[in-house]
């Protein structure tokens, strides 16, 4: 069983698509890639983690694995509705995921001196967010190929981050 993170796929919003310039032609091809996608990476057996804007409902019963939201402000329907179509828990806000990751739609500050890493999404492909640092990592759709990210890939870009960061540090 492995652990997998991502956001904002906005099923069936074709405003996302041209706004976010996604390299689709229409909404059901840009849906079908995402599935495929997920499909391909994830296991029935493996969890989730979607960090809001989830998008049409109807797709999320497609989806393999067991899946947690962590509700984004484009995620209006209630809680019940959520788990009803599929997703294991819903959560109104941030979660911590083993004792480290703060889990949350919106980045949240997180500085060097702190003992947590934020998992977030909301921004997209705003160049005013960095995909990862040595306390956080992206996971809107956009940067991460559409493709749910494993949490062993994200530890290694922030392990990544904080050696590049530490060396600038001493120079």
């Amino acid at each position: 069983m492995a652990v997998f993170f991502i956001a904002d796929t906005h099923f069936d919003d074709d405003n996302i698509r041209r706004y976010e310039n996604r390299p689709f032609e229409n909404t059901a091809q840009m849906n079908e890639a995402m599935i495929r996608n997920w499909n391909r990476t994830v296991t029935p057996s493996d969890i989730v983690y979607f960090l809001g804007d989830v998008g049409a409902d109807s797709y999320v019963a497609r989806l393999n694995g067991i899946k947690y939201l962590v509700r984004g402000n484009h995620d209006t329907a209630s809680n019940d509705h959520y788990r009803e179509i599929g997703f294991a828990e819903v959560y109104d806000l941030p979660v911590i995921y083993d004792s480290y990751w703060i889990l949350s739609h919106e980045p949240l500050y997180i500085n060097r001196n702190m003992p947590y890493a934020n998992i977030f999404g909301h921004v997209h492909a705003n160049p005013a967010y960095r995909d990862v640092s040595s306390r956080s990592y992206c996971v809107s759709a956009e940067r991460i190929a559409y493709t749910p990210v494993s949490l062993e890939r994200i530890q290694a870009a922030i392990l990544e981050a904080q050696k590049q960061e530490d060396a600038c540090d001493f120079q």
